[in-house]
């Protein structure tokens, strides 16, 4: 940064020889306003910047600088502050499709949709989907039945569209099983991206009739339901808007130390 600084500077020199240090900081001052006014702020900074490192002998000028860039900050924190408003009505009504819970085993706040609570699917093999408050999302095939697949990844189809988790291995964690009596359970979580965009591929083809296999030892085929589609897509929108809202809420404590 230092450099670019130098090189504004010595342009500067070179195009206004014989100008005073006043003269010279109060056409960058005037190019900063003209820079703002016209929607470029980076650079308006930028030339403010300038004025402050290069040009300390025009002290009116730099007081002047330094009250404009305030002014600057001031005008993006209330953009920001309104972005939030914003946003947080829209995590309000995406909120109210959501239960939270946090175990003495989580870490995390979990959002759990509504229609997706385990209590009304133990008995069905479905696709669930997991959220947490940081926005973090991933997805689990859940298995039931009475003789065991063994399955280790998923595919989501219709006609020619489809989309293919990455594969979770037996052996790992995530890959689960367990059994009572007859009764087949098999539980495996995509974390850290091994969905393979298929989170997003059910949320933009929602409106279509997808189907799901199951890829193990034997293949087991389902239809998503409508509700959990629907499920799937509310928790992607507000796993973004929850991820906007700490950037923003990191953006707004930025600017509030910097209007002072």
């Amino acid at each position: 940064m230092n450099r670019v600084f130098f090189v504004i500077l010595l342009s500067s020199l070179l195009f206004s020889c014989g100008k005073s240090e006043k003269e010279l900081a109060a056409e960058k001052l005037q190019l900063a306003q003209s820079l703002y006014e016209s929607g470029d702020t980076t650079d308006a900074l930028m030339q403010l910047d300038t004025i402050q490192q290069f040009y300390k002998g025009a002290i009116q000028t730099v007081v002047d600088a330094s009250q404009f860039e305030k002014k600057i900050y001031a005008d993006l924190l209330y953009r920001a502050q309104d972005e939030m408003d914003s946003l947080n009505v829209k995590l309000e009504k995406l909120e109210g499709r959501f239960v939270t819970e946090k175990t003495e085993f989580d870490r995390y706040t979990q959002y759990i949709h509504k229609r997706q609570q385990f209590k009304g699917r133990w008995d069905k093999s479905f696709i669930q989907i997991h959220l947490d408050e940081r926005g973090d999302l991933y997805i689990s095939s859940n298995y039931y039945g009475d003789k065991w697949l063994n399955h280790v990844a998923l595919r989501v189809y219709d006609n020619d569209l489809q989309a293919k988790t990455d594969t979770v291995p037996l052996e790992n964690v995530l890959n689960h099983h367990s059994d009572f009596l007859d009764t087949k359970w098999e539980k495996v979580s995509y974390r850290n991206g091994a969905d393979n965009g298929v989170i997003e591929f059910i949320a933009q083809h929602a409106d279509r009739n997808l189907k799901a296999v199951f890829l193990g030892t034997r293949y087991y085929y389902i239809i998503l339901e409508t509700y959990d589609k629907q499920a799937i897509k509310d928790a992607l929108a507000l796993s973004k808007a929850l991820k906007s809202k700490a950037k923003l809420e990191q953006k707004i404590q930025s600017l509030q130390s910097k209007v002072g």
